[in-house]
This record gives structure tokens, sequence and C-alpha cells, in this order.
């Protein structure tokens, strides 16, 4: 039996291979194996972000508004986020192999449905459910580096998998972009199909078969999984719609607030009384995984926030499509794919602490870089912050998991793993849907400040409407028109200021949570240097 069946047959108290017949390299099909498994993560976390680009493509296409839009992201992560944890015990009762494959085909199949969807209720049921399947992915490559690499290669599958994490989300908008452009935004939803097809074959050959346990559905935490399911639901939504129906002065926003706090309050209360609990959060006390586990969720928030916002200020602010809002983004992912694969070396000589605070940081310098925004900042002027910005990424994610599972014991890796996951995910989730709140009440207020400014009683408005009029009169129209016309330009030139205004304190936002991430790390006890992931030591 190999080392990842035994994982899936004896469950998380077990999730290490045999150290006595370890062998110092993995073999050629434990490797496919291994990279099956990356291509499975790296695709379910690019349909994170491929629609970002594309949004107002997609919005058209299904007849919804901007205000809709964030959805077609947020339902995916929300499929994601709920799965993670589940993801061990699933695979316990359906097999690591079956369960790992089946996930790889509907995550295909509901991708390819998502093409066909004409209203936004489809898309978003569609997308959940895509992210649900794509969701297993995710901790189940995680798991086969620490089971099938031996301890001196691990350090490269961890560098593989952090490659997955950060690149496919930088480098989603791009490809989508590309795509939307050249073939139609439906296009976008076809890219996983040969994939996944080249990855069921890879895991069909190399996994070994197992024995179905269904009895195991008897110990399931049913509890916990529907009040997670539950409360995530309806916080999440929360934060979708609140921005929309006006907070709590919509009724349906506060039972949203009521269920979410009920669900979410008995499932921690369940996780922390039951003997076999879906998400062990026993473990957060300790110091690393806790202090790791912070850094990550802020890490998600500013990950996913991100590549979310720059598309949206690039489309409503200077109209750029598709394409050209994924060649923007090309620069902060395409340099990760020459530097992640550096870090395991950097982390033999250096104290990986130090490390992830240099990335963390560049990461903040990155966004602070962005506050000053103004009409002439596009495409061109975001390269350098892009690139800083990438640079950051590629330091981080490799060790701050080192960090945050040096003393995880091997019998705890598979819960430490689902939890560290799916709550970098929740925080993007969040990242994405708070984010949008912000440039809202930010546009609002600096709105506000601007138009007390502008007046008619201030000579330089009274020319400027002046000059304005003059433009619309020689353009044909008559003057008590043309005025009115001068008078509407000024005041999108306002609001358009405004929002130009709002969208810069959103990057300020996000810089500040990493400057916060960044400083706790170095709160964290010291890795050794080289030090593996669970499970590896």
């Amino acid at each position: 039996m190999s080392n990842v069946t035994q994982v899936a047959a004896a469950g998380p108290s077990r999730a290490t291979p045999n150290p006595a017949k370890a062998p110092d390299k993995a073999s050629l099909t434990d490797w496919i194996a291994v990279i099956a498994s990356m291509i499975g993560a790296f695709m379910a976390i690019l349909n994170i972000q491929i629609t970002n680009a594309s949004l107002l493509n997609i919005e058209g296409g299904i007849g919804t508004g901007v205000d809709n839009g964030a959805w077609v992201s947020t339902s995916y992560l929300i499929g994601e986020i709920v799965v993670i944890p589940l993801t061990s015990y699933l695979s316990r009762v359906f097999s690591f192999r079956l369960f790992m494959i089946a996930s790889t085909f509907f995550f295909m199949l509901f991708s390819m449905a998502c093409a066909f969807a004409h209203d936004l209720g489809t898309m978003i049921a569609l997308r959940g459910v895509q992210g649900f399947a794509g969701g297993v992915l995710i901790p189940m490559a995680f798991t086969m580096v620490v089971t099938k690499l031996p301890k001196p290669q691990q350090p490269i599958g961890l560098a593989m998998f952090a490659l997955a994490v950060t690149f496919a989300p930088a480098i989603g908008p791009t490809i989508g972009g590309y795509l939307t452009e050249n073939y139609g935004w439906q296009t976008i939803f076809f890219i996983n199909t040969a994939p996944s097809l080249l990855m069921i074959g890879a895991l069909w050959l190399t996994l070994d078969r197992e024995p179905l346990r269904l009895a195991l559905l008897k110990e399931g935490d049913w509890a916990g999984i529907a009040t997670m399911t539950i409360g995530l639901s309806a916080f999440q939504t929360l934060l979708e719609e609140g921005n929309k129906d006006d907070w709590f002065g919509s009724p349906f926003i506060v039972r949203l607030a009521v269920i979410a706090a009920v669900s979410l309050s008995l499932f921690v209360w369940i996780q922390l009384t039951v003997k076999k609990p879906l998400i062990d959060l026993r473990l957060l006390p300790n110091r690393n995984f806790g202090i790791g586990t912070l850094s990550n969720v802020l890490v998600g928030f500013a990950l996913f926030g991100t590549v979310y916002i720059l598309p949206q200020y690039l489309a409503q602010v200077q109209r750029y499509n598709a394409e050209q809002i994924g060649n923007v983004l090309a620069w902060t992912g395409l340099p990760q794919l020459l530097l992640i694969p550096l870090v395991p070396r950097l982390m033999k000589s250096f104290d990986a602490r130090h490390i992830g605070f240099v990335g963390i940081s560049l990461f903040a310098l990155s966004c602070f870089m962005n506050v000053a925004l103004s009409f002439d900042v596009s495409g061109d002027q975001f390269l350098i912050p892009n690139i800083v910005r990438a640079v950051g990424q590629a330091l981080v994610l490799t060790p701050l998991t080192s960090i945050a599972t040096a003393s995880i014991a091997p019998q705890d890796a598979a819960n430490a793993s689902g939890l560290f996951n799916m709550l970098r995910n929740l925080g993007g989730a969040i990242g994405t849907a708070s984010l949008q709140t912000i440039i809202t009440k930010r546009e609002q207020f600096h709105s506000n400040v601007i138009g007390q400014s502008v007046t008619i009683y201030r000579e330089e408005v009274r020319q400027r409407i002046d000059q304005m009029t003059g433009y619309f009169v020689s353009r044909g129209a008559d003057r008590p028109f043309a005025q009115h016309q001068a008078i509407v330009e000024l005041g999108g030139i306002v609001r358009r200021q405004a929002l130009v205004m709002g969208f810069g304190d959103t990057f300020a936002v996000i810089g500040i949570m990493l400057a916060i991430a960044a400083v706790s790390l170095l709160f964290a006890r010291k890795v050794r240097p080289g030090a593996a992931a669970p499970g590896a030591h």
C-alpha cells in the first residue's frame, strides 16, 4: 500500500509515511502523482481569479450588474472553503484515489457547465459546485507532498505547492482576459478540460486502489459540517449583499447576521467538545501554527483582494478590456516562475521568519505604491509595483507554511493542512467581498469632500463650466442644453476622481493588513533552516 493510501485508510492520526521504509529519493511514479496533484491545485486556485479580468463581459453575458459580479468569484471560493476541511474525512470514506479522481472529473464537468449559464443564479450555483469539487484538490496536493516525498525532497514539493497557490491567482486574469477578448468569455470555463483529463489519467495509473469505507459515514461530524456550511454561507452572503442593501438597515442582512453568528458559534462549540471534530481548533494555540495561520489569513485577504481590485480599477476607471487587464497583471505572475523554485535554497541558509517578513513587506510595499492613484495611472504605471509584488509573493508561502507547521505533530498534519488552507481561502473570500464595500464607502466620502469644494460660487468652477459649455455649443448644442451638459460632465469628473481615490484607499487597507501579517510573523519561534512540513520531521 502506498503512503498516500495509508493516510487515506488510517486518517489524520496516521498521516505520515513509515520512516523505516522512507527512501532518500521519491520514485518516478511518486513524482508523477505529486506533479499531477499540483496541476489540480494550480487549476483549482486559478479558477478563483480567472474570471476577474472578464467580469464586465460575464456580467453582460448573464444579464447582471457590476454589484453582483463579485459573486462569480465568491461563490466558487465559498465552495472551496466548505470542502477543504472535509477532504481528509471524505478521502477516507471514498478512498484517496477514487475521491481525488472523481473530484477532478466533477471539477472539469461543472467548469464546462458554467459556460452555458444564462443568468446570475445559475452561474452562482454552478460556480459553487465547481469550487466544491476543485477545493478538494488543494489540501490533497499538500498531503501528496508530505506523504509521497522523503524529507530531503519535501522543500521542492512545498515550492511547487507555493507556485500553485501564489502564481495561479496572479496569472488567472491574464489567461482569462486573453481568452475572453479573442474567443469569448465562455472559453475560460473550458481551460480546465485538457489538464483535468491528463490529471485523471496520471492519478489512475499511479495511485493504489482501495476499498470504500462507507461505514465511516456514521462517524462524521455532521453537526459541525452543517453549522459550518450554513454559517460560512450566511456570513459570505452578508458581506456580498450588505453593501447594496444598506447593511443593517435591511431586515435581510440582519437575519443573515443572526444566522451566521449562531451557526458559527455552534460550530466552534462543537469543534471544541466532540471527540472527532471536523476541524481541530485546538491546534490554533500552538504558537507557530497560530501565528502562521493569522499571517496566512491576512495574506489570503491581500492575495485574492489585489487580484480582484486591480482589474476592477482598470475596467471601471481606465476602461481597459479583458485582454489589456490581463497583460497588466501578467507582471505579477511571471517573475514568480523564476523566483519560487529558489526559495527552498534560501530557507537552507536564512531564517524562514526573515524570508517571510521580507516577502510580506515587499507585498505590502507594492500596495502602498498604488495608494496615490490618479487618472494618469494606468497599465505602464503598474509595472514596477507589480514586479515588487511578484517578488514579495514568491517569498511568502513556502516559509509561511514551514513556520506554521514546524511544531505540528505528524498525526495532526492532515487537520493542520485543512485548517491552514481553509482559513487562507476564507481570508480571500472576506477580502473580495469587503473590499468592494470599502471602495463604495470611500468613494462616497471623497465625493462629498470634493463636492464641497466644487461649487458655482468658486471662480475656477464657473470658468470650467463656461469652457465645457463652449465645447458643447461648438458641437451644435443650444446654450441652455450645453450648460446642462457641462454641469453633468463636471459631476461625472468629480465622481470618477472620488472613485479613483476610493481605489487608492483600498490599496492602503490591503497594505496595512500585510504590515500586520509581517510583524506578526516575527513573534513565531525560529524554525531550523530547511525544515520540512509536518510528517517530514
